[in-house]
């Protein structure tokens, strides 16, 4: 619970699908959170360049066509914040993509399709309990 000093946690979602980015900023609006959202990678950048975040969920694919860019998104948030705690959304996951994730600085791995409760409870667990650096996958 936040005390009236404190201020909102701050997060940034990064996703190419409107109905994503507009479901988690509801959920996570709702539970406290300042959230921002962007659907592609030159967004995202100037977002973080910008604002510090604590937490961002980024979708792997940004363009819908095959591309990565949410790699680099998550890439370039590490380099601007390597506190924050990092969220990456796929549906085509593969053991390449997951090592890549870990070493660019994701924290977590979570498949689509999106559950809501399963990213709350990863978030959770990233800002609230989180002890190890470690890549949590997530199905």
């Amino acid at each position: 619970m936040q005390t009236p000093q404190s201020k909102s946690p701050k997060m940034l979602v990064v996703d190419d699908e409107e109905s994503i980015r507009q479901a988690l900023k509801a959920y996570f609006t709702s539970r406290g959170y300042e959230v921002d959202c962007a659907q592609e990678l030159a967004e995202a950048q100037r977002l973080m360049e910008a604002v510090g975040y604590e937490v961002a969920i980024v979708d792997l694919r940004l363009t819908g066509i095959g591309g990565l860019e949410g790699l680099d998104v998550v890439g370039f948030l590490r380099e601007q914040n390597p506190r924050a705690h990092i969220v990456l959304l796929t549906a085509h996951g593969t053991p390449a993509i997951e090592a890549e994730a870990k070493r660019r600085g994701a924290d977590a791995f979570v498949t689509k399709p999106l559950r809501l409760q399963v990213v709350a409870q990863v978030v959770y667990w990233l800002t609230e309990r989180k002890t190890e650096k470690e890549l949590v996958k997530i199905f």
